[in-house]
């Protein structure tokens, strides 16, 4: 075999590897995604049994954080990729992080329901689903955005945690309220301040995702701006070459 059919199969080798784990990694996130939906529905059933569930399904979401970041360490190793490539390498391992952390969201909040459900068998005090939702859509999008590397969606995902953070602020004055008005619903209160904010987290955890996929496109990190700072590179989608 001659040297160009060498480095056009040890290429169509890599192209297939690289192929390979970032499918592996829409599928660890649509399994995260499942979870933080189910976490959400069964906080808000009062469904023991799926809050259950996402319990035990939480060791394939690790399992398979390990398993991708080995197929990347063996890639750097045998491939030693360069630009793009290994930005793209890069992305990912930091990528499967996020959506770990995100699966350890939906495993607390199952095992927070369930010890709710053991004392009281009483509903929040507040309904989370539309927070929920949202946090699911923006997971949802940013998955969608990372699989086809796209800055434009990212941006827009990106500037969509402040919605967020205005309805978690919202059910924050709710608690707080409950609390002034009962100090017997402090328990309640608190358990469902810890539900609450776990999910307003996952925005951020959509959020430096976002970022990621920035880093990808542009080839520069944009973590650790500033709000503002960043804010004013979105505003004017003038993200610098």
């Amino acid at each position: 075999m001659d040297s160009l059919n060498l480095n056009k199969h040890i290429s169509g080798q890599f192209n297939a590897e690289l192929e390979h784990i970032r499918t592996q990694v829409m599928i660890m996130g649509g399994l995260v995604e499942q979870q933080l939906t189910d976490a959400i529905t069964a906080m808000q059933n009062m469904d023991s049994e799926l809050a259950q569930r996402v319990i035990n399904d939480d060791q394939k979401v690790n399992m398979m954080e390990v398993d991708i970041d080995d197929h990347c360490v063996r890639i750097i190793a045998k491939r030693q990729p360069t630009a793009s490539d290994l930005r793209m390498v890069m992305a990912i391992i930091k990528t499967i992080s996020e959506l770990e952390r995100i699966g350890d969201v939906a495993e607390k909040i199952s095992r927070t329901a369930l010890e709710k459900f053991g004392q009281n068998h009483q509903p929040l005090l507040v309904s989370l689903e539309s927070l929920g939702r949202h946090a699911v859509q923006m997971l949802h999008d940013v998955l969608d955005a990372f699989t086809r590397m796209d800055l434009n969606a990212a941006i827009e995902i990106y500037r969509e945690d402040k919605k967020v953070d205005k309805e978690y602020e919202g059910i924050i004055r709710q608690l707080m309220t409950y609390m002034m008005e009962d100090p017997r619903t402090i328990p309640s209160v608190l358990t469902a301040l810890f539900c609450a904010r776990a999910i307003e987290r996952i925005g951020d955890r959509c959020q430096n995702i976002c970022e990621i996929i920035f880093y990808f496109v542009k080839g520069q990190d944009f973590r650790h701006l500033g709000g503002d700072k960043l804010d004013q590179l979105l505003a004017g989608d003038n993200l610098p070459e």
